[in-house]
């Protein structure tokens, strides 16, 4: 009986160990740029993505889930650092993120330690500064996304229009022996899940199609070859948009300005290009239905959380705008899945309660079973991840610049600019945000109890990189 001491540490070291080696892997994906018409969100939306439908029966999704800010950088570095924009002052595509928030661990770095072995692959972090934006000591094993590689003339035939990045067309001929850069991205991660790690792993890859140049092998056009259902659009759409809009936004009018007078030159342009955006969406959905075949090839994914998310959406012509950068609501709304295989009785379902990406951080934790990082602004919706009906408790923020805001619920999408001004959309009635309610009497409460959500400080922006 005298080694009964000793047996029981033995027992209960064994009992630790076995609780440490039961921790949940992550495999966290990042898409950019992928906006909400692609058929997840429903039949009846135009681009179609077959892998993330699949993936989201084997979890839940989050059909009104939002970015924090609708650019590459202050989105990532929300996500990231679990901070929001205007708290951090990152609100641009250069400016110095890891410096804003350097007292806070990134996620990976937190995993990191808590004993995961972490690894990233392709456009994780924003893609500014030749990598300089990532974050070497947050994991194991990095590489930064590939550069992008072009073709010798613009395949769109507009010289003068844009960069060279305004760019849409079926090229090159195929993913893998042109090495596209998402060939390359998962091919790393596919590598990572191959091996056999002494200990539980967070896996991030991040996918950059659909983000421009759009494009994309021919085998995704022709997916397309009957035609792709094009965006409403309703002519003078900003005639009753307030200052602050006109004043945020003016900037952005070239890209719509200059496709309305390249349809004029070359007939069928816009076509192609919201043409190109789908391929591209599709090429995006393959790269994705490769990473979870290499994770179930693994043996892996019972024990694995998977989160799929993208940075933010795009506009393609809706609201007379291109791209993102934008407070409504095509340049917000995001996919969001996450999969939680020791929840299987939540698989397939959906929550429809609105969210933003700050959520993120905090819910990974708990899902986890790690502790809770009080610098996170976010909330956590592991609840939600178990039942999907539960509503939550606040409504999405998203920040564009230093003090302009929105915030969305179920039915509404409200907006107020740096100047006070403001917009009101009632997507019950009005999906495509085609008329501004914020100056009509009845809405005045609706407007007040939104407002509540706005915050009353911001952080003044913060240097930039270069």
């Amino acid at each position: 009986m005298k080694n009964l001491p000793v047996l029981l540490m033995f027992v209960l070291s064994a009992f630790l160990q076995a609780k440490e080696v039961r921790k949940p892997n992550v495999l966290f994906i990042a898409i950019d740029d992928m906006n909400d018409g692609i058929t997840l969100f429903g039949k009846d939306r135009p681009f179609k993505t077959p892998n993330l439908e699949k993936l989201a029966k084997r979890g839940v999704f989050f059909s009104r889930a939002y970015c924090s800010s609708p650019a590459c950088n202050p989105s990532r570095a929300s996500v990231l650092t679990g901070k929001r924009p205007h708290l951090s002052g990152v609100y641009g595509n250069k400016t110095n993120w890891r410096k804003a928030c350097r007292e806070v661990a990134t996620l990976p770095e937190y995993f990191r330690s808590y004993g995961y072995h972490t690894e990233g692959y392709g456009k994780v972090y924003h893609h500014h500064g030749n990598g300089e934006f990532n974050d070497p000591k947050a994991w194991d094993k990095f590489r930064k996304m590939d550069s992008q590689f072009m073709p010798v003339a613009k395949l769109n035939g507009a010289k003068r229009y844009g960069s060279r990045n305004t760019d849409w067309g079926p090229w090159p001929k195929d993913e893998e022996e042109s090495k596209t850069i998402d060939f390359k991205s998962v091919s790393y991660a596919e590598e990572a899940l191959a091996r056999k790690q002494g200990k539980p792993f967070f896996l991030a890859c991040g996918i950059f199609k659909p983000h421009s140049p759009f494009f994309a092998p021919p085998k995704y056009h022709a997916l397309y070859e009957g035609g792709v259902d094009m965006p409403l659009l309703k002519k003078g759409d900003w005639d009753d948009l307030p200052a602050g809009a006109s004043k945020l936004m003016n900037a952005k009018k070239w890209f719509w300005k200059g496709m309305e007078s390249l349809e004029e030159k070359q007939p069928g342009s816009y076509r192609r290009f919201v043409k190109a955006y789908a391929a591209c969406c599709t090429f995006g959905d393959a790269s994705v239905g490769r990473l979870i075949e290499a994770l179930d090839r693994s043996g892996q994914a019972g024990n694995t959380i998977i989160v799929l998310w993208s940075d933010h959406g795009f506009h393609l012509g809706e609201k007379e705008h291109i791209e993102k950068f934008a407070l409504w609501e095509k340049a917000n709304h995001i996919p969001l899945i996450i999969v939680d295989p020791r929840k299987p009785k939540s698989a397939g379902m959906v929550c429809s309660s609105p969210v933003d990406l700050t959520s993120m951080y905090p819910t990974l934790l708990e899902l986890c079973g790690l502790p809770a990082n009080s610098a996170n602004d976010g909330i956590s919706i592991a609840d939600q991840v178990s039942d999907p009906a539960r509503a939550i408790p606040r409504p999405a923020l998203m920040t564009y610049g230093f003090g302009n805001h929105a915030v969305r619920t179920e039915r509404w999408r409200y907006v107020r600019y740096a100047d006070g001004t403001e917009e009101l959309y009632d997507h019950k009635r009005d999906p495509n945000e085609w008329k501004n309610l914020a100056d009509e009497p009845q809405y005045k409460k609706v407007m007040e109890e939104h407002a509540e959500w706005i915050p009353k400080t911001n952080a003044k922006p913060f240097e930039n990189l270069r």
